[in-house]
């Protein structure tokens, strides 16, 4: 309001956004040097008054620090004359008024900077000092009222910037102008509100500096201003308990008690108020300002732990006049916490259960409330805690975010505390309830819904890592309702399933793993999903379903080949070979892409052939990739493929020896054609035939030509051309081996000789048969490879007359027949037996029986019969001077039966003298052998008889 509009009212009350009446007429002119600075300072007025009504918003800075100039050439014009103050009180009432005319601007716009609201306050400043030179002045009622006013209301404008040190300054001289007065002599109600609003300020800039003890000083001098008005005593009883309000936030001992002697000296000003109201408003502003404050001092009481005051203090809250009992929704939560730091819980209990029937409790209070009950009682709240926040569900709007904080406090730390699964059971109880759930349905509870779930997994990933699988679970399955089934939160739902499929994992439930990590593949089919799959099929036993998800696995957009180097080791965890060796037969297969692999080839491979091995029947299949092992090496190079130096190496002979060792057990479980194969394999993949190695790969070279004829003889099929052929280049390669290994120098002896004592007759007796088969055009040329063959082998000193008996054997009967071998080899048996310390007369016997066999079935002419008359003498001398028994007496009877009889055909043909002499071989080795007694008397009997025949025909 402008000057002009409050003519009317009485000139000695102040306001503060309204100009003040206009003064009385001036006095006589003042001299020159006066009208210069006043009509300099009515310019920058006029200025300032034009700003008000245009630009409020742009102050020129300059302005205020102008009109301070100005006014600093005063003081050395004192005494002024009356007239010059009448001028500058009427110049301060119009710079007043223009600053109220900007300040009422600026609250309008709402949108002055600081600096323009700062040169707002410097101007009600310029104002007030000018008010001060012409405080005296002649016709004006209290002037120095006026000039008081002016300083309290700029030094609140100061203050409320936050410049202290400048309020402090005006409400200190404002101090200093109304000290002068009289205050008897004031009646004016508004020149005594003026006087108590003057130290009431000047005491709040005394607390924002921190200078408590001067900010108390002043409110005790502002009792003697009261004047006995109940607003006084409101005014300053309000201006302790907001000190008192401001101690108490500093939260340690000292503050409580000076915030417990400014809230009483509050409450002591409310009941000396309330005893001077005349009105009902009075008595009831005041009245409640009392429950205010005794509200406080009970929150200062909780502070300092001294309970029993605190239940004192709501009791009288409570009981103050019937119907007009304090209710507020604090003191329930006072009472609690009193009762909980007296210990008695139940009446704690009883103060939270009736917040659920006092429906004016806000909900930031019993959620508190709530939390502190918890927090006290511990475990055995929890349960109390749960019951009254659903009950709250019942009786008022609770908010999602009410129960999160619930849901926080109840579960704490987590796993691990004491009682924490009871704590867990309570907010399963609670957080599964269905009005809680619909708490956060709907886009407004989005914050909030996220922040649950983030509580329970969290919680459920506590008791994972302690291994409390079944308290994780129950978690894990909570926490997924809070997960919306919105399409872009599938991927968090599917987390949750594979994380509650470990969790069943972990209990051994896996029936209850298999069904949830089917719906996390549903919802979300990665290669995570699939791996975690395939291991609860794996410990389910069902390899079958192990080995397809296994190419579910590889189907997955984001595999990668580390997967199945997990899913391997995870099968020979669980002695899932058949697993094992899918899963790296996979991996083999993605070598050939060239993408980054997790291991080197050849140890997948190397890793895949020792499983399959450790199975019977499996050898097939090994033999496969022992081939492709074989095949990639060559690719690929031996260095790309094994490695370099030595590790290369190692691994090189690895296989080589596996295919040795599976070659040998096949052949001992007489599987000869992949016997054949794996013997082969290894001289392909040994190319450095040198040591030990060059040894392996000779005998592999024998053993498999061995293991070919076996395998002929098994299935009962020929071997084909081609095969004989290769047979024979294998054998003519360990033959030239043989030739090396026997007169190298990088061999030991004993090396050589058990070598030669093991393979060299397998190698003579394989390359016989090989020859044999063999269809040459010079077929002497090919008996006598044969024969130089044996003979090479007969010189050796790993002959063995039992081997040479074998080749016997075998040379002297279709379809290997060659009587030159046959006579050789049986003849060199016989000499090697005769001269062994203890020759075993059994096998004697049977090479006797057998060479006498070849020589009678290819004798051609009479030297025939006579070397096949000198074999059975041979034998004859071999009987004499043997025990009885000692040489077969089946074959001794054979010997003299087949020899007599062969006197029949010459005796037929007139040639009698070579009758006898058989007949007398017969006699003779009969004589040698037991029990044919009988035969031998009727030998000599019928030679008898011949004799006289022959003597009569001849003497006739």
């Amino acid at each position: 309001m402008r000057i002009a509009e409050i003519c009317s009212q009485d000139p000695r009350q102040p306001n503060l956004d309204s100009p003040t009446p206009t003064p009385p007429p001036p006095s006589p002119a003042p001299d020159h040097k006066h009208e210069l600075l006043l009509s300099h300072i009515e310019s920058l007025i006029k200025r300032t008054e034009t700003i008000s009504t245009s630009t409020a918003n742009s102050l020129p800075e300059g302005l205020s620090a102008d009109l301070r100039q100005a006014l600093a050439h005063f003081p050395q014009l004192l005494p002024l004359p009356n007239s010059v103050k009448l001028q500058i009180w009427k110049l301060s009432h119009r710079l007043w008024n223009a600053c109220v005319d900007i300040s009422n601007s600026l609250t309008i716009r709402s949108s002055s900077s600081a600096s323009v609201t700062e040169h707002h306050a410097k101007l009600r400043h310029a104002a007030a000092d000018m008010l001060c030179l012409a405080k005296e002045v002649d016709g004006v009622p209290s002037p120095e009222i006026k000039c008081a006013s002016f300083y309290q209301k700029t030094g609140v404008i100061w203050h409320d910037l936050g410049k202290f040190d400048l309020a402090s300054a005006c409400l200190e001289t404002a101090t200093e102008i109304v000290a002068k007065i009289d205050l008897s002599r004031v009646s004016d109600s508004g020149e005594r509100k003026l006087f108590l609003e003057i130290n009431l300020a000047r005491s709040r800039t005394a607390w924002q500096v921190s200078d408590r003890n001067l900010a108390v000083m002043l409110l005790n001098r502002a009792k003697s201003l009261l004047f006995g008005a109940p607003d006084h005593y409101k005014s300053l009883a309000n201006q302790y308990l907001s000190f008192g309000k401001s101690a108490l936030s500093a939260n340690d001992g000292n503050a409580f008690s000076e915030a417990l002697k400014l809230m009483n000296e509050a409450l002591d000003l409310c009941e000396k108020g309330s005893g001077v109201a005349r009105t009902r408003e009075q008595v009831s502003q005041l009245r409640e300002l009392k429950v205010k404050a005794l509200r406080f001092i009970s929150a200062v009481h909780l502070q300092k732990g001294e309970f029993e005051s605190v239940i004192k203090c709501v009791k009288v809250l409570r009981e103050g006049g019937g119907e007009r009992g304090d209710h507020h929704a604090s003191l329930p939560v006072l009472a609690m916490k009193a009762w909980l730091g007296l210990r008695r819980y139940e009446e704690a209990e009883k103060e939270l259960r009736g917040m659920v029937t006092n429906k004016g409790v806000p909900e930031s209070v019993w959620v508190s409330a709530i939390e502190a009950y918890f927090e006290a009682a511990g475990t055995a709240g929890a349960e109390t805690a749960k019951a009254v926040f659903l009950g709250l569900l019942g009786r008022c709007h609770v908010s999602a975010n009410a129960a999160v904080r619930l849901a926080h406090r109840v579960i704490g730390d987590g796993a691990g505390g004491e009682g924490s699964k009871v704590r867990a059971q309570v907010v399963l109880e609670l957080v599964s309830d269905e009005r809680v759930v619909a708490l956060f349905s709907g886009q407004t509870a989005a914050k909030e819904i996220g922040t649950m779930h983030a509580i329970l997994w969290n919680c459920a990933s506590e008791y994972f890592r302690s291994k409390d699988y079944k308290m994780a679970a129950e978690m894990f399955e909570k926490s997924l309702l809070y997960v919306p089934h919105e399409i872009d939160r599938r991927i968090l739902r599917a987390k949750g399933f594979r994380v509650l499929c470990l969790c069943y994992l972990g209990v051994s439930e896996l029936d209850r793993a298999h069904e949830y990590i089917t719906e996390a593949e549903k919802l979300d089919p990665n290669i995570a999903c699939a791996f975690l799959k395939f291991k609860v099929l794996l410990l389910m036993n069902d390899q079958t379903g192990a080995i397809n998800q296994i190419l579910t696995m590889r189907s997955c957009l984001d595999f990668t080949p580390e997967f199945l180097c997990l899913a391997s080791h995870e099968a020979i965890a669980s002695r899932a070979l058949q697993v094992a060796a899918s899963s790296l037969s996979n991996l083999l297969d993605c070598y050939t892409s060239g993408n980054p692999m997790p291991a080197t080839e050849v140890v997948v491979l190397r890793s895949l052939v020792t499983i399959l091995s450790q199975e019977p029947g499996n050898e097939q299949e090994v033999l496969k990739y022992m081939k492709w092992g074989h095949s990639r090496a060559s690719k690929l190079g031996n260095e790309c493929f094994y490695g370099k130096d030595e590790v290369g190496k190692r691994e090189q002979n690895w296989f080589a020896v596996t295919c040795w060792n599976l070659g040998t057990r096949c052949g001992k479980a007489k599987e000869y054609q992949p016997c054949a194969e794996f013997l082969r394999l290894v001289s392909q993949f040994c190319e450095n035939t040198s040591g030990d190695q060059a040894i392996m790969v000779c005998k592999s070279l024998i053993l498999t030509v061995s293991a070919m004829m076996g395998s002929e003889i098994q299935t009962q099929t020929p071997l084909s051309n081609s095969d004989i052929k290769q047979a024979a280049e294998l054998l003519d390669r360990a033959g030239k081996m043989l030739a090396t290994i026997s007169v190298g120098t990088g061999f030991d002896a004993d090396e050589i000789r058990d070598m030669e004592s093991q393979v060299l007759f397998m190698y003579t007796f394989n390359a016989y048969q090989i020859h044999g088969r063999i269809m040459l055009d010079d077929q002497a040329t090919h008996q006598q490879q044969q024969l130089d063959l044996v003979k090479a082998f007969a010189a050796s000193k790993a002959c063995n007359p039992r081997d040479l008996l074998q080749i016997g054997l075998t040379a002297s009967e279709p379809p290997l027949l060659n009587r030159e071998v046959a006579v050789f080899a049986l003849n060199q048996s016989l000499s090697s037996l005769l001269s062994l310390p203890s020759p075993d007369y059994s096998e004697i016997a049977v090479v006797v029986r057998r060479l006498i066999g070849v020589v009678s079935f290819h004798k051609e002419d009479y030297d025939d019969d006579e070397a096949v008359q000198g074999m059975y003498k041979q034998a004859y001398r071999i009987m004499v001077g043997l025990k009885e028994g000692e040489y077969p007496t089946e074959e001794g009877r054979w010997l003299a039966t087949t020899a007599w009889n062969r006197a029949v055909v010459p005796l037929k043909l007139g040639r009698v003298e070579v009758g006898k002499k058989w007949m007398g071989v017969g006699l003779e080795i009969a004589g040698k052998v037991a029990g044919m007694e009988e035969y031998r008397s009727y030998m000599e009997e019928f030679i008898s008889g011949l004799v006289k025949k022959l003597h009569l025909r001849n003497a006739g």
